[in-house]
């Protein structure tokens, strides 16, 4: 068996040069994810196609490269290939009808000829000879050229022939490693998971920059969805995994920065941080999943604003997308359910964000930062290969929960003190105890440890990321506070 793989119609229409440099990598990229998944394939490539040989009878092969072909950039479909040598039109009617003689009954259908080197007659001869026949052997079929139930594709190459036994659309775009490198900043939620896959199916090789804003729950599952991500889609090239710890930056801008001006000078420490780290790797564009208005910090003037501190260019594959559409693809590529299980960074709320940052007003909110905070975190950044920190993962602490207040357990109030003021928590008579999860982790020692804490937030994230870290620090006095809704 062996499969024809037909490249995207763009890499057509390419110059000679670049065409054959774009055939050429996806030639490449696929025998290296083949022969990564433990098979052995034999690619070749011709000007318009790429072939893949499967060792006969090697059936575990032929799945696999099925799914690898499904999910290669640069290829717009692939057909199954069985290979018989050129014989007459009866000849050939007769391995037609083996395989599509019962399926044809009743049906309409046609026959489709693709002709390559010399031979006594056209490709529209032999679709006529060959379709003829197979009609007066089909009860009550019908010939159809349009829109037929069934399709019946051949190609004639020299005293070859091959029958196209099924076609499986591909992912299109560019082969990956086509072009330049990008650096994706990836929080693991719906947008950013899709932009990733999208620059990755346009041949961008994607790094992925993480910014740890809350402990490790939320670091392993972004790994996992990226590991995901290039596993599937980009595993022909070795990228990198970079997390940058992001929790003090988080505490300076929330202690020091005006409320309504958080969330932009939030982004902004993010890509400055990014930026060091893709002029690190010789990576010349950041990618982000930001989309116009979805949320406060994604309006024109704010990303303009945001955009201003980096002279490196943003790519933003989503910038006009509606968010249903968003999710289609992420459930399409299957990113949909660690997206919906991802733990969400709840701690940097404005009660009233800025949807108009203004330049001037946002430098005076960061001469009160401390940038030696940032540049600690950008030094402390740490880096991984993508295919090797998988086997470094170990599973998080077990900590109780509770859906109601527990005798002689206080409940620890870790929300920002604006969401205390404005929402504040009311559980009866119960112990309630504030503690701002910003300062929750140096704090969290200097408390009465005789007593049982149970955290709470608002959603239920934050509480848990920061029991999970304190558990692994060794307190064991604490548990969640997760009311029912």
């Amino acid at each position: 068996m062996h499969f024809v793989v037909k490249l995207f119609p763009e890499i057509i229409i390419k110059s000679p040069p670049v065409r054959k440099r774009f055939i050429k990598q996806l030639r490449a990229n696929l025998r290296r994810v083949i022969k990564g998944r433990g098979h052995s394939a034999e690619v070749r490539n011709e000007w318009d196609k790429v072939e893949v040989l499967i060792p006969s009878g090697d059936q575990e092969c032929a799945e696999a490269v099925k799914r690898i072909l499904a999910t290669t950039p640069g290829i717009a479909n692939f057909s199954e290939v069985t290979q018989h040598p050129l014989g007459d039109f009866d000849q050939i009617a007769d391995l037609l009808w083996a395989d599509y003689g019962q399926s044809l009954s009743h049906k309409t259908f046609c026959v489709r000829v693709k002709r390559t080197g010399k031979h006594d007659f056209k490709s529209v001869d032999a679709e006529r000879e060959i379709g003829g026949r197979l009609l007066q052997r089909a009860e009550s079929a019908t010939v159809r050229l349009n829109d037929p139930n069934i399709k019946i594709r051949l190609e004639i190459r020299g005293d070859q022939l091959y029958i196209l036994e099924q076609t499986t659309q591909g992912l299109g775009g560019f082969p990956l490693g086509t072009q330049e490198a990008v650096m994706s900043l990836i929080s693991g939620g719906f947008d950013s998971t899709v932009a990733s896959y999208l620059t990755m199916k346009r041949g961008l090789r994607t790094h992925f920059c993480f910014f740890n804003l809350g402990g490790r729950a939320h670091e392993l599952g972004v790994k996992e969805v990226a590991w995901y991500l290039w596993d599937k889609y980009g595993s022909s090239h070795r990228v990198k995994f970079i997390t940058v710890p992001f929790e003090d930056v988080v505490t300076e801008i929330l202690t020091k920065v005006d409320n309504s001006q958080m969330g932009v000078v939030l982004k902004r420490m993010m890509y400055r941080a990014a930026t060091e780290v893709a002029n690190a790797w010789n990576v010349n564009a950041l990618v982000t999943g930001e989309c116009v208005a979805q949320v406060s910090s994604q309006t024109l003037p704010n990303l303009a604003v945001i955009d201003s501190v980096t002279d490196m260019l943003t790519i933003r594959p989503l910038i006009t997308m509606d968010k249903n559409d968003i999710i289609n693809i992420a459930r399409n590529i299957g990113t949909e359910d660690f997206a919906a299980n991802m733990p969400e960074y709840c701690g940097v709320i404005s009660v009233k964000p800025t949807t108009r940052a203004k330049p001037e007003r946002i430098k005076r909110e960061e001469e009160n930062f401390d940038f030696a905070v940032l540049e600690k975190a950008i030094e402390n950044r740490r880096e991984e290969n993508i295919d090797e920190m998988m086997a470094d993962l170990v599973e998080l602490p077990t900590v109780e929960t509770f859906s109601s207040p527990q005798p002689a357990m206080t409940i620890l109030d870790i929300r920002h003190p604006d969401e205390v003021m404005r929402k504040p928590l009311k559980v009866g008579a119960a112990e309630v105890a504030t503690a701002p999860f910003f300062s929750l982790q140096k704090n969290f020692k200097t408390l009465d440890q005789d007593k049982h804490y149970l955290l709470y937030c608002d959603h239920g994230v934050m509480s848990k990321l920061h029991a999970e870290l304190l558990h692994e620090q060794g307190f064991e006095n604490l548990g969640l506070y997760l009311p029912r809704v």
